[in-house]
């Protein structure tokens, strides 16, 4: 792809490296952690030797026209939204979480079911959760509630989808995080701070993967 080079891929990474190596300070001992992250940057040296061809391999971009749609509606990037589907389902439509999260986006029911109601989804179910239409225009819409809310800040934003606007609200009064891009490292969930970081690398990728066709 052209414009698709070293320098724009160093510029990815490169704008990652302070966030990241204060997660790996705090998770070094983890190896499965170090694992996934080197995998990444291997996959990043990968996209520098042929962006169309293996990034493309390693990145897909399935239910495009649907996020596109949704994204335009929103008003949200939709590479933010192929990120966030990635990070939290791996584009599995049926994934459960632990937690009872579920579909492509990892939409609580309780979540789902005032999002639904918000946009007016007739005869809501929790079961539709299942239905990609479904969960992405619910997901979309549920970032789109919390951009409104952080007045666009993408941190903030994505820290609240992953550990809710409560722990969000509640971290930031107690002064345990600031909220900026820079103390990522302070989120006080290790999930929620490798969840930010990947879906802000991914949004990168994607956009570099993936704008040149999309309007």
């Amino acid at each position: 792809m052209a414009g698709f080079g070293v320098l724009e891929v160093g510029h990815a990474v490169t704008i990652q490296n302070n966030l990241w190596s204060d997660i790996i300070l705090r998770n070094k001992r983890k190896k499965g952690f170090l694992i996934k992250r080197l995998f990444l940057l291997v996959i990043i040296g990968l996209l520098v030797i042929n962006a169309g061809g293996i990034g493309r391999l390693f990145f897909s971009f399935p239910f495009r026209d649907i996020i596109i749609n949704e994204s335009k509606e929103a008003g949200i990037d939709p590479f933010l939204i192929v990120a966030v589907m990635r990070t939290e389902s791996g584009f599995d439509s049926k994934a459960v979480s632990v937690e009872g999260a579920r579909g492509l986006m990892q939409i609580m029911p309780d979540t789902g079911e005032w999002i639904a109601g918000k946009i007016q989804i007739d005869r809501y179910n929790r079961e539709l959760l299942f239905y990609p239409e479904i969960n992405i225009k619910i997901g979309v819409n549920y970032l789109a509630n919390l951009d409104q809310e952080y007045k666009g800040d993408q941190v903030l934003m994505l820290a609240a989808y992953n550990a809710g606007r409560g722990n969000v609200n509640k971290w930031l009064e107690e002064k345990k995080w600031n909220g900026e891009r820079e103390s990522i490292g302070d989120i006080p969930f290790p999930e929620t701070r490798q969840f930010i970081l990947k879906v802000l690398l991914f949004q990168q990728l994607y956009e570099k993967l993936y704008s040149s066709e999309i309007n």
